[in-house]
């Protein structure tokens, strides 16, 4: 051995008496083995990408995956980052400038008041934020937003609300009257989605939180009782959001399928190729939000049942719509606990069962899947702590006007919803098909429709143009698409909204260049944008400026 002084000599019997280690036969095929571990996994990944999607979608994905890393690293030069941010200042301060439009020159209050203020003050501080311009929601050129069921039944629900206002459901032995509204409440949902004697649900916040709810407990289930540590949940591109969120909040892979083109509905054979043995649920809508298309439920079923796992139906937006379209007449679709495999639906009732916002319905087959929801802690110092959802203290006043609203309403009085809603959809549906530089979404059975527009139209410009009218409608990407989720007042404006379209569209027809408003470069923009945390920064600065009290007033 040369002496450690030599650090040259050293070196190099170190890096000899190495590589001969390295190069020992069975070392060599551990080394192999590794590789070829690591070129399979890799293979799979891919393999399973050109299943699911398609070899020209993964080409297209893997394409713009490669540029989004690029601009990534392009946004990292510090003069393109600069121009990056002058351009979001901009951004944000139109925002902010269009918040500040609607509120007025009202006054800020950005510190307790030192001595209670008086009643009558606060109540025309209150009426002043209420006189605030809103949009023409009464007279049904909103798209969805707000699910009114009449004057009379609001009046109803405040009273409801007033008499529970500090009731917390939390604490059924001090509030029993809210524990028994809220077991009513899921049990008449329960019925009218035909579950089973075993069915059972939970009362949440709202859809999202029924979601979310849903995927918790697949994952927990499944983990328990397959031992399934990298979960996955297959869903359709058009799903809600809510499994996205799901997805982030509780680690598990969220695999996109792609949707018919013709039909917007998600490609079954798609779905079968993606399902392996970390899947824990699928999902479909019923209808989805996007474009109001139900999803083939009967084979996703079929498909959960062969392969032992979860389906969730989300029929949030469906909500008491769905269930009374054969009732009504109109074409539906199987959806609920009668279809063989489904084990979970969400309902909003805060949307057609026109209860107050912050009501849901998360639905499950048996209450063995339910539990999983559930949020146990047996050993907290403060004592055993048990809550069915995400919230521990829960309004029990939303309960109550959830209770008052079903009660009300009843079922012939959800049938006569469900005929006009509908009807004004079919209504809106007819006009866009008459109008030949417009084609509609699929084949819309509940109270939504989407369409789109022909080339060389903007679909758009034709939403600016609306817009200018007084028509609210949601603007849909991939593809460019308007969306309108129909509500009771809508039933009255139906047929002047088709008027007032086939104007817009004739008008633009004539004079293609009086188009190019906002939306059209807002979503043309962010479709040019390969690296999406851009458009991530703006809507996480939008959402910065809905906290923000002390606007720059104008």
């Amino acid at each position: 051995m040369p002496s450690i002084q030599n650090p040259s000599a050293f070196l190099g019997v170190i890096l000899r008496q190495t590589t001969e280690i390295l190069d020992a036969p069975r070392l060599k095929t551990i080394k192999n083995a590794i590789f070829v571990l690591v070129l399979i996994h890799y293979w799979s990944k891919f393999y399973t990408k050109v299943l699911v999607l398609g070899p020209i979608r993964a080409i297209k994905d893997f394409k713009a995956y490669f540029i989004k890393l690029v601009f990534k690293q392009l946004r990292r030069l510090p003069s393109v980052q600069a121009k990056i941010e002058a351009e979001l200042g901009k951004t944000l301060q139109g925002m902010e400038e269009s918040m500040v439009k609607r509120e007025g020159n009202t006054t800020e209050t950005l510190v307790l008041p030192e001595h209670g203020l008086s009643e009558e003050y606060v109540l025309a501080n209150l009426e002043q934020f209420k006189k605030m311009k809103s949009a023409d929601w009464e007279n049904g050129k909103v798209s969805g937003t707000i699910y009114h069921g009449g004057q009379q039944l609001t009046d109803l629900l405040a009273r409801a609300y007033h008499m529970f206002a500090v009731a917390n459901p939390l604490h059924p032995e001090v509030f029993p009257g809210v524990r028994r509204m809220e077991a009513e409440s899921v049990s008449m949902v329960l019925n009218m989605y035909n579950a089973p004697e075993t069915g059972c649900g939970v009362m949440t916040s709202g859809g999202s939180e029924s979601i979310i709810m849903a995927c918790k407990a697949y994952r927990d289930m499944y983990k328990d009782t397959k031992g399934i540590n990298y979960p996955e949940m297959i869903v359709p591109e058009t799903i809600h959001a809510a499994f996205m969120k799901a997805a982030g909040y509780f680690n598990i892979k969220l695999v996109l399928i792609p949707i018919d083109p013709v039909t917007c509905k998600v490609d079954l054979k798609r779905v079968a190729n993606a399902i392996n043995r970390n899947t824990i649920m699928l999902a479909g809508s019923a209808v989805n939000f996007p474009h109001g298309i139900a999803d083939d439920i009967e084979a996703l079923g079929k498909l959960a049942l062969r392969h032992s796992i979860g389906l969730h139906v989300d029929c949030c937006l469906g909500s008491f719509i769905m269930p009374f379209l054969d009732k009504a007449g109109f074409p539906t679709t199987s959806f609920d606990f009668r279809v063989p495999g489904v084990t979970s639906i969400s309902c909003d009732t805060h949307k057609y069962g026109f209860a107050p916002k912050g009501s849901s319905i998360i639905m499950y087959r048996n209450k063995t899947i339910r539990k999983y929801q559930y949020f146990l802690c047996a050993d907290w110092t403060g004592g055993i702590y048990a809550s069915p959802g995400v919230a521990g203290s829960r309004p029990g006043a939303l309960i109550a006007g959830c209770w008052a609203a079903l009660m009300r309403v009843g079922k012939d009085g959800y049938l006569e919803s469900c005929r006009k809603i509908v009807g004004a959809r079919q209504t809106i549906e007819k006009g866009v098909r008459s109008i030949s530089q417009l084609h509609v979404k699929g084949e819309p059975i509940g109270p939504v429709i989407a369409f789109g527009a022909n080339e060389p139209m903007n679909i758009y410009d034709v939403g600016d143009k609306l817009s200018e009218r007084g028509w609210h409608l949601n603007a849909l990407q991939n593809p460019a698409a308007l969306h309108i989720s129909v509500t009771l007042p809508w039933a009255q404006s139906a047929e002047l909204f088709v008027s007032d379209l086939k104007e817009v569209v004739a008008a633009l027809a004539a004079d293609p260049s009086s188009g190019n408003g906002s939306t059209a470069a807002i979503y043309g923009t962010a479709a040019s944008i390969p690296d999406k945390s851009i458009i991530d920064d703006v809507a996480a600065g939008f959402i910065d400026l809905l906290y923000n009290a002390q606007m720059n007033k104008v």
